[in-house]
């Protein structure tokens, strides 16, 4: 009887054993994975960070060069030089010319109502501010993205010091002549290792082939 319980016990812990190296191994290749979505993505968030400060800076230059043109168009328009503010008219930039039509088109030097300057016109569209825009939020999403990949990774590095902790009680167990203590240290490895299994199971999964 005592000779089927030790057959028994080395059963058990070789088992233990092998599940818990092959989990072990699982969850150190996903840290390393999640650590490599992590790089990639906080990557992605700061080329994406460098193009929205250069188009954030290509939008600032293009305003100031439609207000230097507004200001020497009606420059020109008050001297009365018809000639001059038509030049200055047909060299807006494309963006430019429609809110600067829109803006005429309210006779703002009559109506009281009028916007003060084109620039406040809804017309008034800057690409490139709206891809600055548009690529700070995607930096946004990116960074987020790189946080959560890196807490993955921490949780499956976590697992892997539990799933270690078992296989340490699985070897020590072999090592216990005393039966009772043998079945606690194991019975202590698989209550460790099937609960950190159960929590790994709910971990998302990363894979390359």
């Amino acid at each position: 009887m005592t000779r089927r319980l030790h057959h028994h016990a080395e059963l058990l812990s070789t088992i233990l054993l092998a599940v818990a190296a092959v989990a072990t191994a699982w969850s150190s290749y996903q840290s390393a994975r999640w650590g490599g979505v992590q790089a990639n993505a906080y990557s992605a968030a700061s080329a994406a960070r460098i193009e929205s400060t250069r188009a954030a800076t290509l939008a600032g230059q293009q305003r100031e060069v439609d207000v230097l043109a507004f200001t020497q168009w009606v420059d020109a328009y008050a001297a009365g030089d018809d000639r001059l503010a038509r030049f200055y008219f047909q060299r807006f930039r494309p963006e430019f010319r429609p809110a600067m039509e829109a803006w005429v088109a309210t006779r703002p030097l009559k109506n009281r109502d009028a916007p003060p300057t084109p620039f406040v016109m809804p017309q008034y569209v800057e690409a490139s501010a709206k891809q600055a825009t548009a690529l700070n939020a995607k930096a946004d999403v990116q960074a987020a993205a790189a946080q959560q990949a890196n807490q993955r990774s921490d949780n499956y590095v976590l697992a892997v010091v539990l799933f270690a902790a078992a296989l340490f009680f699985a070897g020590i167990s072999t090592k216990l002549s005393a039966p009772r203590a043998r079945s606690a240290v194991l019975v202590l490895g698989y209550v460790l290792f099937v609960g950190a299994a159960i929590w790994v199971l709910t971990f998302p999964v990363s894979i390359s082939v």
